[in-house]
């Protein structure tokens, strides 16, 4: 442990900081998750809200910085051209 104060701010703001961002990611890695499960049951309509719910939860962990923009636009383009074939495959 520092013995500076400022260090000793930052280790204590880093350590929030960590908690925080990791209780983000599992809460995205879920959402993504629901969205896939959603998907491979073929249920149409509840693939689609756990996929635009997973869209908006990438889209917020990259203006947080949690995921790089590139990540989360493969991620949706995954995600949502699964939800496109279960959709055309149920019409």
């Amino acid at each position: 442990m520092p013995n500076i104060k400022s260090a000793i701010k930052r280790v204590k703001t880093n350590e929030k900081r960590r908690a925080l961002n990791a209780s983000q990611k599992s809460a995205l890695r879920s959402a993504v998750k629901t969205a896939t499960t959603a998907l491979e049951s073929n249920d149409v309509e509840a693939a689609q809200t756990a996929v635009k719910t997973a869209s908006q939860k990438l889209d917020k962990a990259v203006t947080k910085g949690l995921i790089h923009k590139n990540a989360a636009a493969r991620k949706k383009s995954r995600l949502a051209k699964k939800a496109n074939s279960l959709k055309a495959e149920q019409a």
